[in-house]
């Protein structure tokens, strides 16, 4: 019984420094190119859609995906993707064949409120949400 005890702890002690050695190399991240778009008329939700769609993929991939998607908010997704590309390459020297897009988030913005009249002298509110759009672009290490 003794000997199961302790062949456990063994395991425990052993996970944490793997861990901590995983932890290492992604705290000594490579540089990345980010561009940001502020202030879209879109719902957060409807943008999070297309802004998942690219995630993870190579930057040329995510380009002919935006290019033939037949949401509305696709092209301006697209412009600021290639404001990423631009960032990466002009500011940091970056490969552009290896970039990825590593992380994209989108954030509520202000909301416009506005009225729509209804029957009998009342009224209805009408909510138009913003959005914010941020891009990460990393080189992939070969």
């Amino acid at each position: 019984m003794a000997k199961a005890k302790t062949a456990p702890k063994a395991e425990t002690a052993a996970a944490p420094k793997a861990k901590a050695a995983s932890k290492a190399p992604k705290a000594a991240s490579k540089a990345e190119a980010r561009a940001i778009l502020n202030r879209i008329r879109i719902s957060p939700i409807k943008l999070g859609y297309v802004a998942g769609l690219i995630r993870g993929m190579k930057v040329d991939q995510a380009l002919t995906q935006l290019a033939f998607s037949s949401k509305r908010i696709a092209q301006d997704v697209r412009k600021t993707l290639q404001s990423a590309i631009a960032n990466a390459e002009n500011n940091f020297n970056m490969n552009v064949d290896a970039l990825y897009v590593a992380e994209t988030w989108v954030g509520k913005s202000l909301v416009m409120k506005r009225m729509h009249t209804r029957a009998r002298g009342r009224g209805a509110r009408i909510l138009k949400p913003f959005s914010n759009l941020t891009i990460i672009l990393r080189e992939k290490g070969e």
